[in-house]
């Protein structure tokens, strides 16, 4: 089946932004802004993998789901939906095909702009 649209993640992003746990920061912002693999790790020591599936709008179920490679397309740092990330991963779904993921991405930042 191959990566699919997370609905759980973007519902889990979207209250975010409603809460205002949001980062308006620039499109490039995200290559510093993205968790470490030690971010990750820590993350999934201490909160499991549900916690990690909720920050990412891509999900891969041919892939064991608790590996980080059934994950795909980040949109924070778990703690807050950064715009830089929204910015990038709908680049990025466009760029691959995943149309469905753009797309949601898309909506998201809209949110986030509030438009």
């Amino acid at each position: 089946m191959g990566i699919r649209l997370n609905e759980t993640a973007l519902r889990h992003a979207r209250s975010l932004v409603r809460d205002g746990k949001v980062v308006r920061d620039e499109r490039d912002d995200w290559s510093e802004h993205a968790p470490s693999t030690d971010d990750e790790n820590r993350v999934i020591e201490k909160d499991g993998w549900t916690e990690f599936r909720h920050w990412h709008l891509g999900i891969d179920d041919d892939e064991n789901q608790e590996t980080k490679g059934a994950y795909s397309f980040p949109y924070g740092d778990f703690a807050k939906v950064h715009r830089c990330a929204v910015i990038s991963l709908e680049s990025r779904a466009g760029q691959y095909d995943h149309d469905e993921i753009r797309d949601a991405a898309k909506k998201l930042l809209d949110l986030i702009d509030g438009d």
